[in-house]
């Protein structure tokens, strides 16, 4: 089976981990039991080892994908010539199952004939961390089991006929599934006529039991509760405008994205899916940037989602009390659980996807010196604060320290938003996020009447202001540059008015918004930077176009009263969705899905940008 497109699959998940279904019906990704284990299935990365999990229909001529509306909830179908059968997709969601056991992540994949006969064909062929552990599989008492030395998994499988349509067939009953072992996968193939349902349940069992379950199983009512879960969540949702469902369901994908246990946020839901097909610009997003923070807020705050807020607000508060860093109070990333140790591994034994090499997991930004990072984290402090619940004097004292920071190193070279690998500048963009985080501080110390030394941090404040207007507009091209001294354009100075720094009619942003759409843009898409010049990133061959920086570009307009020339570019940014309605993180020059999938920064980019457009068109 060759590679499906990035842009091919629907995501599914329990707010611990997620997985992948193709259109195919095979799961090509998938790590338990959380977002940043090992993988049990990565086909994705390499379709000969990887390992998947794949329920189909080899007579249908075509599938279909959907959600089950305002739900996570996947839905397959195939259609054949007289017959149409349906794989109904989710992870049941930990606060609804009835069963007072310890959390198990379950998979559950109910098969049905809605017209006709269909007979489906099921392989499930697991490979253990990242396909580098073998294992065994063994029968259970009523399922099977794939047993390795550091996970255990059951697959368990009911049939039931419909009453209805039974009462017509004298003496038909359900017929049990049989499964055939074949080294270190299991087959099985079965015909389901009208009617007729067969329910696949993959879970993680524990030791030592040799049984799937210690109580009937009520898979049916494991999907209600999960269909009730995501749609009283969404009730939540206070979007009401031209966008709706787009909208909602990028507050679908960010909730999913989102870790249960501590609240962060990962950037996205795989590692390593390249930005470049062959190339080596392929990364771990498995993790919680502390760039995200002040986007992550707003959207939750905007869409009226307090709790997601509150949540990944404590998570934050509990990194900003941590012991300094080699590179100061904050590291530019975490794992989800806080920890601060990521190192980067190549796995050399994965292909990697269409043979995209290396393949990565863990990420070496970890350990990179980024300023932009404090005015994220301080602005997102300061939204919550503004429109949510003012905060303790404890993370009062902690902000101050950030300050402290901030005020003596703005003006050091870093590495920059983008994370290059090609030695470190004196980037604008980082600079304006250093000038955020101060202002966002002195508007919360002037409001509540907060200490502060004042004087020292109004005139950073001033001083880091007149440095961007100094050193990082360059009048000789007209507008803001990447870095002090350059001609080099970068797609990051969109959110000077963004932020407040400027007027996004002042005509040094409009010629900053010209000049981007010049050298960076194409149509409605823009490059985050042109490789090749300016700051080197390190790296070799190209990248797609970035999808967070087109959602920038539409705000960027908005606010510069070109509403028209924004809804078009918006309108455009939205057929560029897969059938879901989901975004990975590029987009390659065919319009194809490039880069980690889903990816939260472009739906939390999407967000923004269609309140703005809202606001705007009245």
């Amino acid at each position: 089976m060759p590679y499906l497109p990035i842009e091919s699959y629907g995501v599914i998940g329990d707010l611990h981990t997620a997985a992948l279904v193709g259109q195919n019906g095979s799961i090509d990704w998938c790590c338990l039991p959380d977002f940043d284990s090992p993988s049990v299935f990565a086909r994705i990365l390499d379709e000969d080892i990887g390992g998947f999990y794949r329920i189909h229909s080899a007579e249908a001529k075509r599938s279909k994908q959907m959600y089950l509306p305002e739900t996570n909830v996947l839905l397959t179908r195939y259609f054949g010539d007289m017959a149409l059968g349906e794989v109904t997709d989710f992870m049941p969601m930990p606060a609804r199952t009835r069963r007072a056991v310890p959390m198990r992540h379950q998979i559950i994949r109910i098969v049905k004939a809605v017209r006709g006969s269909m007979t489906f064909e099921l392989e499930c062929a697991p490979a253990f961390d990242y396909a580098r552990e073998r294992h065994a599989v063994k029968p259970l008492t009523d399922g099977m089991l794939f047993e390795c030395a550091s996970q255990r998994l059951a697959l368990f499988c009911a049939t039931s006929v419909d009453p209805a349509i039974s009462s017509a067939r004298t003496g038909e009953t359900p017929i049990p599934i049989a499964f055939r072992i074949e080294g270190e996968r299991v087959r099985a193939s079965f015909t389901l006529t009208e009617g007729d349902t067969a329910t696949f349940v993959l879970r993680q069992q524990e030791d030592g039991n040799n049984r799937f379950t210690e109580a009937p199983l009520e898979p049916e009512d494991e999907l209600l509760h999960t269909i009730d879960y995501w749609r009283a969540w969404l009730s939540k949702c206070n979007y009401r405008g031209r966008w709706r469902s787009m909208v909602e369901r990028s507050a679908l994908v960010l909730k999913l994205l989102t870790y249960k246990p501590t609240g962060a946020i990962v950037a996205a839901a795989t590692c390593s899916l390249p930005e470049e097909i062959g190339g080596e610009r392929n990364w771990d997003y498995r993790y919680t940037w502390i760039r995200d923070a002040a986007f992550t807020v707003y959207a939750f705050l905007t869409l009226g989602f307090t709790q997601e807020a509150e949540d990944f607000m404590h998570w934050l508060a509990k990194r900003m009390g941590e012991e300094e860093h080699a590179n100061g109070p904050l590291q530019v990333l975490y794992g989800i659980d806080g920890r601060h140790h990521i190192p980067e591994e190549h796995l050399e034994h994965l292909k990697g996807y269409m043979n995209s090499q290396p393949v990565r997991v863990g990420n070496l930004a970890a350990t990179q010196f980024q300023l932009d990072i404090y005015g994220a984290l301080i602005d997102s402090i300061y939204l919550f604060d503004k429109h949510h619940t003012r905060i303790s004097y404890e993370l009062w004292l902690q902000v101050l320290r950030m300050l402290d920071f901030v005020i003596d190193n703005w003006d050091r070279p870093d590495d920059g938003i983008w994370e290059v690998r090609g030695g470190q500048q004196q980037f604008v963009y980082s600079k304006l996020q250093c000038w955020v985080a101060l202002d966002r501080a002195l508007r919360m110390a002037q409001k509540y009447g907060l200490p502060i030394d004042r004087a020292r941090v109004l005139g950073e404040h001033d001083r880091i202001y007149r440095w961007i207007m100094d050193k990082g507009y360059n009048a000789s091209i007209g507008a803001f540059v990447q870095y002090a001294g350059s001609d080099a354009m970068d797609a990051a100075c969109l959110m000077m008015p963004l932020v407040y720094y400027c007027s996004p009619r002042d005509p040094r942003m409009l010629g900053t918004i010209d000049r981007i759409m010049d050298e960076l843009g194409f149509g409605s898409l823009v490059h985050r930077y042109a490789i090749g010049k300016g700051a080197g990133d390190g790296l070799s061959g190209r990248e797609g176009t970035f999808s967070m920086c087109s959602f920038w570009l539409v705000e960027a307009l908005t606010r510069a009263n070109r509403v028209e020339e924004a809804r078009l570019n918006f309108e455009k940014m939205l057929t560029y969705a897969n059938h879901l309605g989901l975004y990975a993180e590029q987009i390659g020059p065919s319009g194809e899905a490039l880069g980690n999938f889903p990816q939260a920064f472009t739906h939390l980019g999407l967000i923004s940008a269609a309140y703005k457009l809202d606001h705007a068109l009245g």
